[in-house]
C-alpha cells in the first residue's frame, strides 16, 4: 500500500475540484483514503488543516458546504417540511476526518466506526452555509490508523450539532 505523501503534496485547504478528484480514488494512492462522489459528498471546500491545531493541539479541520433549496435531500425529507437528514451532517464530519488521516500520511480507506451528536437545530432551505469544525482528539498510527475527534456543525454560524467521539478507523487491504 502506498504512502499516501507519496502520492500527495498535503495543503491547508482543498477546492470542490480536488474532493471530486478525491472521489475518484487514487488522490493519496491506491488503497487510501477517498472521498464519496456527490451527491453524498457532503462539502464544497475544506478551508484548514493542520497537524497541530485544535482545542487538543492533535489537529484541526473545516469544512463549508454551501446550502440552495435544489439540494436532493430537502425534496425527500420531509415532503412539506424540508430539513438536512441528521445523519449526513453527521456523516459529513466522518468524511472530513478521513480525509483528515489521508491527508496526514495514514494508509487505508476511512470507516466511520463511531461517535455520538445531539442536535440543537435544523438546516433548512433557508441556511444558507453549513460549516463543520474537527478537534482531532486522538491519532493511532500503525497497522490499522484511528483518529478521534470532537466536532461541531453550525448552520450560517449557528451551532446546531455538537458531536463527541467521532472515530474513523483506515482500513487497509494489505494486511
Amino acid at each position: 500500500m502506498a504512502n499516501p505523501h507519496e502520492s500527495h503534496d498535503p495543503k491547508p485547504s482543498y477546492t470542490r475540484d480536488d474532493l471530486i478528484l478525491s472521489s475518484q480514488g487514487g488522490y493519496f494512492g491506491a488503497g487510501n483514503a477517498q472521498l464519496p462522489a456527490p451527491p453524498m459528498l457532503m462539502m464544497d471546500r475544506i478551508t484548514e488543516l493542520t497537524l497541530d491545531g485544535g482545542e487538543f493541539g492533535k489537529g484541526r479541520a473545516v469544512a463549508e458546504l454551501a446550502i440552495t433549496p435544489g439540494l436532493w435531500f430537502f425534496a425527500c425529507h420531509f415532503r412539506g417540511d424540508p430539513v438536512m437528514p441528521g445523519c449526513l451532517g453527521l456523516d459529513a464530519m466522518w468524511q472530513l476526518l478521513g480525509f483528515w488521516l489521508g491527508w496526514s500520511g495514514s494508509p487505508g480507506k476511512g470507516r466511520a466506526i463511531g461517535g455520538e451528536v445531539r442536535f440543537h437545530g435544523d438546516i433548512t432551505p433557508k441556511t444558507h452555509l453549513v460549516r463543520y469544525e474537527l478537534n482531532v482528539r486522538q491519532v493511532r498510527r500503525g497497522h490499522t490508523a484511528m483518529g478521534v475527534a470532537n466536532g461541531r456543525l453550525f448552520a450560517d454560524d449557528l451551532c446546531v450539532y455538537v458531536a463527541s467521539d467521532l472515530r474513523v478507523a483506515m482500513i487497509r487491504s494489505d494486511i
